[in-house]
């Protein structure tokens, strides 16, 4: 079978290896686990890999480049229009070779994807969409056109659209999935966590506008204002970085709060391990897997409530849905560290209901997906 990628994720030639963002290319390789040979339509990029890239794990692999683009700006736009032919005319060809393809949206490479595999009725076909499919939420018009040719089973014949959370009204192509990071192996029994002297949070994500990481930062100064003997450390790289590290220089935090930047999974895991609260202020996500590897290892999680965050915190009962108010997310996160019994609660419900979401249950549902 020859398994065909569309996808927006940058790719680096390393050592005849190709590498690329390590949760992406972790669930690529489960997929592409029963292809004979995969065809990987993608942008390349020419950075150094770093501790987060890891490698795909296949033996016949055929990479097809192609320009990123974007409609930012009026200069960018104007470039697009010129790149747009040549993309969508490789993503054509790839289609053409293809036993099953697969199209990673929402993205620009995935948009095009959509629109291209029209042309394909009879082949197999999936669609991830990694961001958030609430029908009502406020997102780029390119994502919406991505999620109505993806909902319009006349447009997308014989494809399956795997997204985050359950949505009323969806057609019957669309399916409610999930993300994994740990295997069954990775479990341990399930352990109290108690609020010790030092409180840690944790934040891991890219260090963006949209993941609100200078709002976590805030939290933890409210808190250790108040008396609270707290530390947070940020997991991550990205465009923030210099304002959020002056901010704790000016506000005199280094005590209360460190920039860990990218680690490797191991190392992520023990901070997990080690922390009491995972937090997330995201303005948008799809399934936040930093969410649910915090829970996977007892941490609350704090988040705001969008997509399907309500369902994985079960709206309020095995986690907290900060809302962005300063004062009122500080009242809700003093009472749970006040009170040992909501804290405990909380924490086991989270552990109890992400250690569901194995790894081993997401390759046998690919599995079930890949020979329909």
């Amino acid at each position: 079978m020859t398994f065909v990628i569309i996808t927006h994720v940058p790719h680096i030639l390393s050592q005849n290896q190709y590498f690329a963002y390590g949760p992406y290319v972790r669930e690529m390789n489960i997929w592409t686990k029963y292809a004979d040979c995969i065809i990987i339509v993608a942008p390349k990029t020419y950075t150094e890999r770093t501790v987060i890239d890891v490698a795909y794990d296949h033996h016949t692999i055929k990479f097809v480049a192609i320009e990123n683009f974007d409609i930012l700006n009026l200069k960018s736009t104007v470039k697009t229009i010129f790149k747009i032919p040549k993309v969508s005319w490789s993503i054509f060809k790839a289609m053409q070779e293809a036993d099953h393809i697969h199209l990673r949206c929402p993205g620009n490479a995935g948009l095009l994807g959509t629109i291209i595999q029209i042309a394909f009725p009879k082949k197999i076909k999936t669609a991830k969409y990694a961001g958030n499919w609430d029908p009502k939420s406020k997102q780029p018009k390119t994502y919406k056109l991505q999620q109505y040719i993806l909902s319009n089973t006349f447009l997308t014949r014989k494809m399956q659209v795997l997204v985050y959370g359950e949505w009323k009204g969806s057609s019957i192509n669309i399916k409610s999935f999930f993300t994994a990071t740990y295997t069954e192996a990775d479990k341990l029994p399930f352990s109290k966590k108690v609020i010790p002297e030092r409180i840690n949070f944790i934040f891991v994500g890219a260090l963006v506008k949209g993941k609100n990481p200078m709002y976590a930062i805030q939290l933890i100064e409210a808190l250790a204002k108040k008396g609270n003997n707290v530390h947070l450390s940020l997991y991550g790289e990205g465009a923030e970085r210099k304002l959020l590290e002056s901010y704790i220089l000016k506000n005199k935090l280094e005590k209360n709060i460190s920039l860990e930047g990218n680690h490797s999974q191991e190392t992520v895991k023990k901070a997990y391990q080690e922390s009491h609260f995972v937090i997330l202020p995201s303005d948008s996500e799809g399934w936040p897997k930093a969410i649910a590897e915090g829970m996977f290892w007892g941490c609350v999680p704090l988040a705001t409530a969008v997509s399907c965050v309500p369902f994985m915190l079960d709206y309020g009962k095995r986690g907290i849905l900060v809302t962005l108010d300063l004062g009122n997310d500080i009242r809700q996160i003093s009472d749970c560290i006040f009170d040992e019994t909501i804290y405990s609660t909380m924490s086991i419900a989270a552990e109890k209901w992400s250690q569901q979401f194995t790894l081993n249950l997401f390759e046998q549902k690919i599995n079930r997906l890949m020979a329909n």
